[in-house]
C-alpha cells in the first residue's frame, strides 16, 4: 500500500496507535502484537492502518505470513520506540515513588549468583521494607533512559564513565577442588600438565578479557611447553620471553562462556580453573575451593564498578543500598588484598 498526498500533513499525529506501532514492528507479526496487547488482530490492524493515514506513508509490506517496516516505517520506530520506553520508565518510577520503595540493578549473570546474591539477605536484614530487582543481562543498558538504578559493570577505568565508584580490582589465579587434589600434587606450574583446565570459552575474541587466559597467565609467569627438556606432557619453567608464544598441553580443555559455570566446575572437581579472585574469595574462605599456586596471582586491568542513575542518585533507598554496597566491597577488598593505585582512583569507599 502506498499513501500519497497533494498537501502534506502537518499537524501533530496522536499518540494512540503508536503502541500498536511498535508492538507490530517488533514482532513483524499482527497477530502476536495483537495478543501482546489483548487486542483482536483486526482492532491492530486498523490502528496501523489509521496511523499510516495520519503519518501520509505506507508504514509496513504487508506479505502472506509476516510484514516488513518500510524506511518510514524505520524512521518512525527509532522515534517512537525510545519515546515510550521513557515514558514506561516514567511511569513506572511515579508508581515506584507512590507505592513500595525499591532500588532496581543491572549486572552480568556471573557477578550477580557469585558475588551479589549471596550477600543480599544481610541487606534486606536491615532493610525489609525495600524491595531489591535485579537484572542480570550482559547487554549493558542506558542509565539516562533505562527503568534502573544502579548499574554493576566490568571494565577498564578508561571505558567507564565518569562519576563511576570503583569497588574493587581482580587478580586471576587458579583454583581446584580439594578433593581434585587429594591424590594428586599441584605444588608447581609443571604440575598443571597433570590436571584439565578450564578458562572462559569466549576470551579469546573480546579485548581485554584476553588476560582471563590461562595463555596469558602463562605468558606472564614463563610456562613453556618442552617436550625435549621435561618428560612427556609436562611443563617447564624458564625466564619470561616475550616475544616466544608459550604453550600448555594439559589432560584435556574445559570451556565455559560464563565465570560461574568456571567456577561450578572446579568446585565439583572436573579441573583446575583460572578464576577471579573477587568472585571466588568465599569459596576459597568455605573450603569449597583452594588456591594451590597462591605466589602466581596475575594483576588484571580489569575493574569492578558501580554506576549510579543520575535521577535515582538522591532516593534514600538507593543511597541505602550504594552505602552498603561499598561496604560489602570494602571487605571484598580486604579479603583479597585489593590495594588500588591513588593515582588513578577517584572514589573507594
Amino acid at each position: 500500500m502506498q499513501l500519497t498526498s497533494r498537501h502534506p500533513r502537518t499537524r501533530p499525529i496522536g499518540a494512540g496507535h503508536l503502541r500498536a506501532f511498535e508492538a507490530v514492528s517488533r514482532h513483524l507479526n499482527f497477530r502476536a502484537a495483537a495478543e501482546e496487547l489483548s487486542l483482536t488482530q483486526s482492532a491492530v490492524s486498523r490502528q496501523i492502518q489509521a496511523l499510516e493515514d495520519e503519518v501520509g506513508a505506507a508504514l509496513f509490506l504487508r506479505h502472506t505470513r509476516a510484514v516488513e517496516l518500510t524506511s518510514a516505517g524505520s524512521q518512525l520506530l527509532r522515534a517512537a520506540g525510545s519515546a515510550l520506553e521513557r515514558i514506561d520508565a516514567a511511569v513506572r518510577q511515579i508508581r515506584q515513588s507512590a507505592g513500595r520503595k525499591s532500588v532496581s540493578i543491572t549486572t552480568w549473570a556471573s557477578f550477580a549468583s557469585m558475588w551479589l546474591i549471596p550477600r543480599l539477605e544481610a541487606f534486606q536484614r536491615e532493610h525489609p521494607d525495600i524491595d531489591i530487582r535485579i537484572d542480570a543481562s550482559d547487554v549493558a543498558v542506558d542509565l539516562a533512559t533505562a527503568d534502573v538504578d544502579l548499574a554493576l559493570r566490568y571494565a577498564v577505568p578508561q571505558a567507564v564513565a565518569p562519576g563511576a565508584l570503583r569497588l574493587f580490582g581482580e587478580q586471576l589465579t587458579p583454583v581446584a577442588s580439594p578433593w581434585l587434589l587429594k591424590d594428586r600434587l599441584l605444588a608447581q606450574m609443571a604440575d598443571l600438565a597433570h590436571f584439565s583446565l578450564i578458562e572462559a570459552g569466549d576470551a579469546h575474541r573480546t579485548r581485554h578479557l584476553e588476560w582471563l587466559t590461562w595463555q596469558r597467565w602463562l605468558d606472564e609467569f614463563g610456562a613453556v611447553h618442552d617436550a625435549s627438556a621435561a618428560p612427556a606432557g609436562r611443563l617447564r619453567t624458564t625466564a619470561r620471553t616475550p616475544a616466544v608464544r608459550k604453550a600448555l598441553s594439559p589432560q584435556r580443555w574445559l570451556y565455559f562462556n560464563y565465570a560461574h559455570q568456571i567456577v561450578q566446575a572446579a568446585i565439583s572437581g572436573q579441573g583446575v580453573a583460572l578464576a577471579r579472585l573477587p568472585l571466588v574469595a568465599d569459596s576459597l574462605a568455605s573450603g569449597a575451593l583452594v588456591e594451590p599456586l597462591p605466589q602466581y596471582r596475575l594483576n588484571s586491568p580489569l575493574v569492578y564498578w558501580l554506576l549510579v542513575a543520575p535521577r535515582s542518585a538522591l532516593r534514600p533507598e538507593v543511597k541505602a543500598f550504594c552505602s552498603w554496597l561499598m561496604q560489602q566491597a570494602a571487605e571484598t577488598r580486604q579479603a583479597i588484598g585489593d590495594v588500588p593505585d591513588p593515582d588513578t582512583v577517584d572514589h573507594l569507599d
